[in-house]
């Protein structure tokens, strides 16, 4: 058991897994070092880490259980480089375009001065591992603003771009305040006021109870944090998808406001989330087509909307009238109902409320099959670098299967044992749940000089059932469960419970803004991760 802290002021090295050639002081002298320890010739790459010659250390590689197996993993020797503490590591900063801001595996680095762009148009990561610290903002940098007070106004300089002071002009929801951002209350890109925004759509659809039988909503772009914000009022917890092609960043105003966010693309693979675990998913004016390349992009909202879920969608009176009549195709095409079409007097927004089918009987009625149903061997839970499908899975049917039955209302979820799990499941969720319930109140919130009134960003790097986030539920944080792709896959477990998370291999850098969290937690993780080193 172990818990990192890193507070977002800290500058940080990325990869853990990432093949080690280094940089080392020897007797006063830099020389390159590769992961046998012997001394090379200068080498490529954003500076590095001073290393001492290298033991060997032979590992067996451990499968967590017959899971790992199954999934393809082979136990096998590998060597891997080992931490002197008696040698003086020197690490650089990182030389890049996006300076402290670099996400590796997201920012372009090139010198080619043609490139307008610095993001990837997909995940990517370098061929020579990152091994150098994102420096600091060069004009300083603030602690951020605690919880609650970050809903109301963050320091500006923490999450300066150069296109977010445009925005800023443009828009209402967020001011610029001297050495501040400020947020308004109630006041968002909706007129009338999110809370209004809000109102009306549980108005319009009753079974949408926010905070009761809504608990894990999914937000489309952060193009307005007021909509999470006010959601969170209503104990829904509401995770944003940052998209790479906002380049204002408005993602990093978020998670600086205290806000759970994950940066992503949103272009030809699928999102890092398994089937069917979004209560609800909202796209607030977001410029997505959703009908292009075959509908792939609806088709991964299906994917990822629980049976019986919503889909809301909300538009301005300047849509696109092809673009509308292409999803007044598409969404019958894959049995969507719509349970609401109206524009409402107030904010002067369209909504267009959808809901997913919870059986399989009206796929067989469908006069036009197209999109396909997808072939029982295609995986809807796979998702790390896993390409969109064109296709249409099933729903589940049998009872033991995850989706047949909506959860509990929130809090009851949360403590609740799903009855598609198997006894032994239950059993370890239990125990996972009991573990960390007694660990947290007797050691973490007490013995262990953490001040949690600082601390409102929480990562969780290897979450097994969500039993360290639900031990913080009382705590004002959200945390963040990261399932490991080479571990077994029990995310879904995680938002069953009412929690939100991703898979990740932490081999490469996480999908964030450098400065994301105030804590981190790794639990058994860094002693997984040595043994593959490569």
């Amino acid at each position: 058991m172990a818990i990192a802290r890193l507070g977002r002021q800290a500058k940080r090295p990325y990869g853990f897994c990432a093949k080690m050639t280094a940089v080392a002081v020897l007797d006063g002298k830099e020389e390159t070092l590769d992961r046998e320890g012997e001394v090379k010739e200068d080498t490529e790459g954003e500076g590095g880490l001073v290393e001492t010659v290298d033991q060997e250390n032979e590992e067996t590689l451990e499968s967590d259980d017959d899971e790992s197996k199954k999934r393809g993993m082979k136990k096998k020797k590998l060597k891997g480089p080992l931490f002197d503490p008696k040698m003086h590591y020197n690490w650089k900063l990182c030389s890049t375009k996006s300076k402290h801001n670099y996400i590796p595996c997201i920012d372009y680095e090139t010198s080619s001065w043609k490139l307008q762009s610095y993001r990837h148009t997909e995940r990517s990561c370098p061929k020579t591992p990152v091994m150098c610290l994102v420096p600091l903002p060069h004009d300083g940098y603030e602690v951020p603003i605690h919880w609650p007070k970050s809903k109301e106004k963050i320091y500006y300089k923490n999450v300066a771009h150069p296109k977010l002071a445009a925005f800023i002009k443009k828009h209402s929801w967020v001011m610029e305040s001297g050495e501040y951002l400020t947020f308004p209350q109630n006041q968002s890109e909706f007129k009338g006021g999110v809370l209004h925004y809000l109102d009306s759509i549980e108005e319009t659809v009753p079974d949408i109870e926010w905070g009761k039988n809504i608990r894990v909503v999914l937000d489309i772009g952060v193009k307005d944090s007021s909509f999470g914000a006010s959601l969170f009022n209503k104990e829904v917890l509401t995770l944003s998808l940052g998209l790479k092609d906002d380049l204002v960043d408005l993602a990093q105003v978020a998670l600086e406001r205290g806000f759970p966010t994950i940066v992503s693309f949103f272009g030809s693979r699928r999102l890092p989330f398994p089937s069917g675990v979004f209560d609800t998913i909202h796209c607030g004016g977001c410029t997505i087509n959703w009908h292009s390349n075959g509908g792939k992009h609806l088709l991964e909202m299906n994917r990822i909307l629980r049976p019986g879920g919503y889909f809301i969608l909300s538009t301005k009176h300047d849509n696109n009238i092809e673009d509308e009549e292409a999803m007044t195709t598409l969404t019958p095409s894959i049995c969507w109902n719509i349970l609401a079409h109206k524009t409402d007097d107030v904010s002067e927004v369209g909504v267009k409320i959808y809901q997913k089918p919870e059986s399989n009987e009206i796929y067989q009625l469908r006069r036009r099959r197209y999109p396909p149903l997808c072939k029982e061997n295609e995986n809807p839970d796979a998702a790390w670098y896993v390409p969109m499908k064109t296709c249409l899975h099933t729903v589940p049917s049998a009872i033991e299967q995850r989706g047949t039955e909506w959860p509990d209302e929130w809090p009851k979820r949360l403590e609740t044992l799903p009855d598609w799990l198997e006894d032994k499941d239950k059993d370890k969720l239990a125990a996972d749940t009991k573990h960390w319930a007694a660990i947290v109140e007797k050691s973490y919130l007490t013995g262990m000089g953490i001040d949690w009134k600082n601390i409102r960003n929480v990562m969780d790097m290897k979450a097994i059932y969500g039993g360290f986030a639900a031990a913080l539920a009382k705590q004002n944080v959200w945390v963040m469960n990261v399932v490991p792709v080479h571990a077994p896959d029990t995310l879904s477990i995680i938002f069953e419970r009412g929690l939100v998370g991703t898979y990740h291999d932490w081999c490469e850098s996480f999908s964030t803004y450098p400065r994301s969290y105030d804590l981190l937690h790794a639990d058994h993780l860094f002693s997984r991760l040595k043994n593959r080193l490569g």
